[in-house]
């Protein structure tokens, strides 16, 4: 499966059984999260079977089931933090689904108890990925329409709308899609329009555009 197909193919999925993540399948997962987190400078970790953080009253509420692996994105607090986390977050999320796992981002309902442990003095613990294999693949999320997302006076080049329909593939809070793309003299802007965890898809529809517009066509703006 390649980066493209990963987008297409991957839903946010609530319910897993309590099949074990392959070790093969952890040893990949872990050197990627290795990878983003130098990359970064985040303090990514990978916590399995563990079923503390999805065990309580919230986790029932977001109607999550089976949920024993997480990822827990955690980082310095700083102004970028959030979009950085959507980021390279999402870059795990596609990478789980070349490796045949399922994944769902979860930012409120799940005890944050059980990973204050994993935290460091002056880092914050943004949300999480649950992780593992689903009961089901989940089904493709609504979207706006395209003509919503983004605003330009110039004719648009085919790799920006390859951008886009990727962009819009992206998981966003509750699926809301607040970010709008522009561009202007061959530059890519986007931004968060407001909403709650707005910065954190910001990141995540970003890292989307650039698979699919490929990122050696543009440079992004401000």
């Amino acid at each position: 499966m390649d980066i493209m197909q990963a987008v297409e193919s991957r839903h946010s999925v609530r319910s897993y059984t309590d099949k074990p993540i392959d070790k093969n399948v952890r040893a990949e997962l872990e050197n990627e999260i290795e990878s983003c987190n130098r990359e970064s400078g985040l303090s990514i970790r990978l916590v399995t079977d563990e079923p503390e953080a999805f065990s309580g009253f919230m986790a029932h509420y977001g109607k999550f089931s089976g949920v024993r692996n997480y990822i827990a994105l955690i980082g310095k607090k700083d102004s970028g933090l959030d979009e950085r986390v959507g980021y390279f977050g999402e870059r795990l999320v596609l990478r789980a689904q070349q490796l045949g796992l399922n994944t769902c981002w979860v930012a409120l309902t799940f005890s944050k108890k059980s990973l204050k442990p994993l935290i460091k003095k002056g880092e914050k613990l943004v949300c999480v990925i649950a992780v593992g294999y689903g009961k089901n693949q989940g089904v493709q999320h609504k979207s706006k329409d395209m003509s919503k997302l983004y605003n330009s006076d110039e004719t648009l080049p085919e790799w920006f709308m390859r951008g886009m329909r990727a962009a819009m593939l992206a998981p966003t809070a509750t699926n809301q899609q607040k970010f709008m793309f522009s561009f202007k003299n061959g530059i890519v802007s986007a931004r968060a329009t407001g909403g709650f965890y707005s910065k954190v898809d910001l990141g995540i529809v970003k890292y989307h555009f650039e698979i699919g517009a490929g990122r050696e066509n543009f440079k992004w703006g401000n």
